[in-house]
């Protein structure tokens, strides 16, 4: 008898969603509009934030940042070998290094206490992410910065809902970035967001991300504007389209909602798995309110006779889909190549890695499946202890 199977993740699009985009298809206006424009004040409402500029990306979003900060080749930014890639990409496409400092073992977010260590004279920025939606202690982050003259963009892909002692990760630094990718806590299919206090960034930001030219294209094309422009600085194809905005504010006004349920699923499993003697859950401090975009499970390693690799395969056959966040940085070809980097050079990274399982955890998971993936996980564990 075939198993049912319970996807990693498995995005929220209702009827709600399906009408905001068919209506801006119909207004004929599709590319970067009103919209956009819309969801950007939404956004930045939503965040406590004076600016947001709508990308394509989140990856979009950190490069913009970073290179209407000024960061050219030569100049090094510091940040963490625990992410994606897309992270360290914004740093390199600006021709400048990723220098790495190990993570936390308890959250695999960058340690605060190895920072200062890896600045050097050519150190000009800090780039912390906030892992599976767990915050980067931003507030010692902050002191180290203001005292070394450094910025610090913030890799919220998975923090839209987050909060360091009330305060919400993005807020912190110069600039924040998040990602509206279709495994997000909200999505726009593709899409990201940048955030910032700083009027002339976001406007050094908003001018790059079409071309570099000196009105966009929605100005342009409308009574307001000009078919006269000028190219001014170094541009790029990041623009959002009203199309993706007009999906991002409906999910938007769902996301409270949303959140209280993903936070329910995680206390399910931490109830669960938090006394077994072979698992590792997650820790949220006081201070935090965590996002809850993954549930980072962890195996202890050296209580069972099964590996990482095996628990996954196990969970597969049994229906169940997982992932795992993240291979570390300095472990790729790329990396090692291109930098130097080896394997061993960040232990804590690789410990957490090697332990580490995302379950499913989204607004569409059914009681009956979260059932399943916590029987399935208890019983895997119980069965493989020493």
């Amino acid at each position: 008898m075939a198993i049912d199977h319970i996807p990693f993740h498995r995005a929220v699009i209702d009827d709600e969603d399906i009408d905001a985009v068919v209506e801006t298809l119909r207004t004929g206006w599709i590319t970067t509009g009103p919209k956009v424009s819309e969801f950007e004040h939404a956004f930045a409402e939503k965040l406590g934030a004076r600016h947001a500029v709508g990308v394509s990306s989140c990856t979009a979003a950190m490069h913009l940042a970073v290179a209407s900060l000024g960061l050219k080749p030569g100049d090094e930014v510091i940040t963490t070998p625990y992410t994606f890639v897309a992270t360290s990409e914004a740093i390199i496409y600006q021709g400048a290094r990723p220098v790495f400092v190990d993570v936390r073992p308890d959250d695999a977010n960058i340690d605060v206490d190895l920072i200062e260590a890896a600045i050097t004279d050519r150190t000009v920025g800090i780039m912390p992410v906030h892992i599976a939606g767990l915050p980067a202690r931003m507030d010692r982050i902050s002191e180290i910065s203001a005292e070394h003259g450094l910025w610090v963009v913030e890799d919220c892909a998975h923090s839209v809902e987050t909060r360091l002692m009330g305060r919400p990760t993005g807020t912190w630094g110069d600039a924040g970035a998040f990602s509206f990718y279709a495994t997000k806590n909200m999505t726009t299919a593709e899409g990201g967001m940048l955030i910032t206090d700083d009027s002339d960034l976001a406007d050094r930001a908003r001018q790059r991300s079409l071309h570099g030219m000196s009105r966009d294209a929605w100005k342009r094309y409308t009574n307001a504007g000009s078919w006269y422009y000028e190219i001014t600085v170094q541009g790029y194809k990041y623009n959002m389209t009203d199309v993706l905005a007009a999906l991002g504010l409906a999910q938007l006004r769902r996301l409270d909602e949303w959140h209280t349920i993903r936070s329910r699923h995680a206390d399910t499993f931490t109830t669960a798995f938090r006394e077994h003697s072979g698992l590792i859950v997650p820790d949220v401090p006081d201070a935090v309110t965590t996002s809850w975009h993954l549930y980072p499970l962890r195996l202890r390693l050296d209580a069972l006779r099964i590996d990482r690799a095996q628990f996954v395969e196990e969970l597969r056959a049994r229906g169940i889909g997982t992932s795992v966040h993240f291979i570390p940085l300095h472990l790729h070809p790329f990396y090692q190549e291109q930098f130097g980097y080896r394997p061993g050079d960040f232990p804590v990274a690789e410990r957490f890695y090697e332990a580490e399982i995302s379950l499913p955890l989204y607004p569409a998971l059914m009681p009956n499946e979260l059932e399943r993936i916590v029987a399935s996980v208890i019983e895997l564990a119980d069965a493989n202890l020493m």
